[in-house]
């Protein structure tokens, strides 16, 4: 494969096929230097199937990647050694200590590895002598953190990483993310957290069934997803399809409202339908990024006529301090 050198992780092609179910189904993914990088998905839509072929744990069906230059299956020691990764569920030896469990991972890193282990153990205020069996969920992610955290990896992959962290924590480590990628260091992150990655985020891909629905800067994002709402004289008035270069996204119904999510350039959209017979009124607004994950979770269904999303409250879109 072609390696840009800004890109940090380059996929094309990706598909991930177990017995009844296909995981990933073409995958293209390009993750550039210095940035954060937010996956989100619903539980099944294959962020940790796509994160453990990029970290060499499972070999794809279909396709190719490279993370820092590297081959994941050919490479996936070198790997390790340059990436910080947190899975979703931390395998930690739960009979070792806190300090122990730094002191025995240190053995495979360059110098400096304690002292920031340490480090950052007093900050998380977790007791060295505490054994890893007897600590609390969010105990053990601090730990998991703070392991991935010790080498300063060139590339961190945390998947779910703030599950179990009291709120504080949680915003401090996420925040801390943004000066990581100012310093020229790059984050891939999976989460459920919508409103933390509003705060991080540079880029953001939403994965749907093995697919991406959507991958654009937060800031393309912010400017390029409107919801629109058409009032109207009679509920069974149609209304002229969205056509390019707008996207229709999602879609519900209300009596006489229908809103809609709308990618792309809307004008046009809204004057075709504001010249529709029984067309009352037609408004728009930015939809936030929760709106557009739900847009995309569930659009699917709501076109189809199937089902209706429930309605998201409106709120600006979150932006780094």
């Amino acid at each position: 494969m072609g390696e840009n050198m800004n890109h940090v992780i380059s996929a094309k092609g990706l598909e991930m096929h177990f017995p009844g179910c296909d995981a990933l189904r073409g995958i293209d993914l390009q993750v550039e230097q210095g940035t954060v990088f937010a996956l989100l998905g619903e539980n099944g839509a294959g962020k940790t199937t796509l994160i453990r072929i990029l970290m060499g744990y499972q070999q794809p069906s279909v396709g190719e990647c490279t993370v820092l230059g590297l081959d994941p299956i050919r490479d996936d020691i070198e790997i390790r050694r340059r990436v910080g990764y947190v899975s979703d569920a931390p395998a930690l030896y739960d009979w070792m200590q806190i300090g122990e469990i730094g002191w025995f991972a240190s053995a495979f890193y360059p110098d400096g590895f304690i002292d920031r282990y340490r480090e950052t153990i007093e900050r998380y205020e977790l007791p060295p002598d505490r054994r890893i069996k007897n600590l609390s969920k969010g105990q053990r992610a601090k730990v998991a953190l703070a392991l991935a955290l010790a080498h300063d990896p060139e590339l961190l992959i945390l998947d779910e990483p703030t599950s179990g962290l009291d709120p504080l924590v949680r915003r401090e480590f996420m925040e801390s993310m943004i000066e990581r990628a100012a310093n020229g260091k790059t984050v891939l992150l999976s989460s459920h957290q919508i409103a933390e990655v509003e705060r991080v985020a540079d880029k953001i891909a939403i994965l749907r069934h093995g697919k991406f629905r959507i991958v654009d800067s937060l800031s393309e994002l912010r400017d390029s997803v409107h919801e629109v709402t058409v009032s109207l004289s009679d509920p069974l008035i149609s209304l002229p399809q969205v056509e390019p270069p707008a996207e229709l996204l999602s879609e519900e119904t209300e009596g006489r409202q229908r809103r809609f999510v709308i990618r792309g350039e809307i004008e046009p959209v809204k004057e075709l339908w504001s010249s529709r017979a029984g067309v009352t009124a037609v408004q728009s607004r930015p939809a936030s990024l929760d709106e557009l994950f739900i847009a995309c979770t569930r659009g699917e269904t709501n076109l189809a006529g199937s089902a209706t999303a429930d309605s998201a409250k409106a709120k600006s879109w979150g932006r780094r301090a």
